[in-house]
């Protein structure tokens, strides 16, 4: 079995720096340049006031960091959405707050030149046009870590608004419009209880692989119950043709595999909590993925091709390491790139998640992690020898 492959770091102190969720495109299609955020503080949570910078690392250049931006719409989890346009190694768009609205921006990074759109993104389509997003102002309040400060949610006391929830934003003329209120998906009947005095919200949408469907997660509150419940939906890139994949309450991290197919850890009565293969449109059984290796919720990727899932999960043990690994589906071999120390100081809402993202070309993967000492930083761990070699003695 190959040694476990050096984490190079691609940025530095004094100031931390890190990109968020997984599921966006953090690398150029060159595969030469990293986005990134950076904050001069950690440790507590996002105000109106804190602004944060971004920057392109060139990793064919010492790694040198080049500031492109900055924004005050922001969050320890998911960032400002920061990321490369599908297709695109010119144009970046991220989220920031102006005028008393949150709005996006795209920015050519060659040119400088940026254009200011209507509403903030939070997924978009594989050929670059459109966007879907969601309130990030109820989110604040209702799920820490993951909305943005600055802007208080005018529904606040509301359980169900019916003039907010997922928007469409066409990237090009910044035409946007309502297609699932909150209201709407609330009246969906829950097979499992009742829900209609709970808080409910949108979390988590992203576009198939295709872009025909896009998955998004309705959550609820209930007065008075700690914790909160999830039901995965899809829909049309127009809000219509909804399907509920899994109502069993307890999805958490996924990944589209393929346009019909979804990867996620969730709980189903056959099996308990385990990846599971969903089928969008389907009433089939999930199928578990993993069961005797990958046994923890994490946030799970597919690399190029289809062949290997990228993986990591939550900090365990005494002291506590977060695992990160390669899982080969043909095969079922979990392959180690590594267990990163997490200082007892970040948990909860300011926690480092790996976070694992892929090169475009599936050659290295990136990740965030404070293990080295100084604070959340951006970590390079090359993967192409190592999946060359399983593969060739497959």
């Amino acid at each position: 079995m190959p040694a476990q492959p050096l984490a190079r770091p691609i940025t530095s102190g004094p100031h931390y720096h890190w990109f968020g969720y997984y599921d966006k495109l953090q690398v150029d299609p060159t595969g030469r340049f990293a986005l990134g955020m950076e904050v001069a503080f950690e440790h507590r949570s996002p105000v109106a006031e804190d602004q944060i910078s971004l920057g392109i690392v060139d990793m064919e250049d010492g790694d040198s960091w080049r500031h492109i931006g900055s924004t005050q719409a922001w969050c320890w989890q998911q960032g400002c959405m920061l990321q490369w346009i599908p297709g695109s190694d010119r144009e970046i768009i991220y989220n920031d707050r102006d005028d008393g609205r949150f709005v996006s921006r795209i920015v050519d990074v060659t040119t400088g030149g940026t254009r200011t759109l209507p509403k903030p993104v939070y997924t978009l389509s594989p050929d670059g046009r459109t966007a879907v997003g969601t309130d990030f102002r109820r989110i604040n309040h209702t799920r820490p870590g993951y909305g943005y400060a600055g802007i208080p949610d005018p529904n606040r006391e509301v359980n169900a608004p019916d003039d907010v929830g997922i928007y469409s934003l066409d990237l090009e003329t910044g035409t946007t419009r309502l297609i699932l209120s909150l209201a709407e998906a609330a009246a969906i009947p829950y097979p499992h209880g009742d829900i209609s005095g709970a808080r409910h919200w949108f979390n988590h949408l992203l576009f198939s692989t295709d872009g025909s469907r896009f998955i998004f997660l309705h959550r609820w509150r209930l007065p008075d119950i700690p914790g909160f419940k999830t039901r995965m939906m899809t829909a049309a890139p127009d809000g219509s043709d909804l399907h509920v994949v899994d109502d069993f309450g307890r999805m958490s991290h996924f990944i589209w595999r393929d346009a019909e197919t979804i990867l996620g850890w969730s709980w189903h009565p056959d099996h308990g909590d385990h990846f599971y293969l969903h089928h969008d449109r389907s009433d089939a059984a999930p199928e578990v993925v993993g069961k005797e290796v990958m046994t923890a919720d994490g946030h799970c990727t597919y690399l190029p091709g289809g062949a290997w899932i990228l993986c990591d999960a939550y900090p365990a043990g005494d002291p506590r390491h977060q695992p990160l690994y390669l899982y080969q589906v043909t095969s079922g071999r979990r392959l180690e790139l590594g267990a990163f120390p997490a200082p007892a100081q970040y948990t909860g809402e300011w926690r480092c998640d790996l976070h694992p993202r892929s090169s475009p070309d599936g050659r290295f993967v990136l990740i965030d992690s404070a293990h080295a000492g100084d604070g959340r930083q951006i970590y390079r761990i090359d993967v192409d020898d190592i999946t060359d070699i399983l593969e060739d003695s497959a």
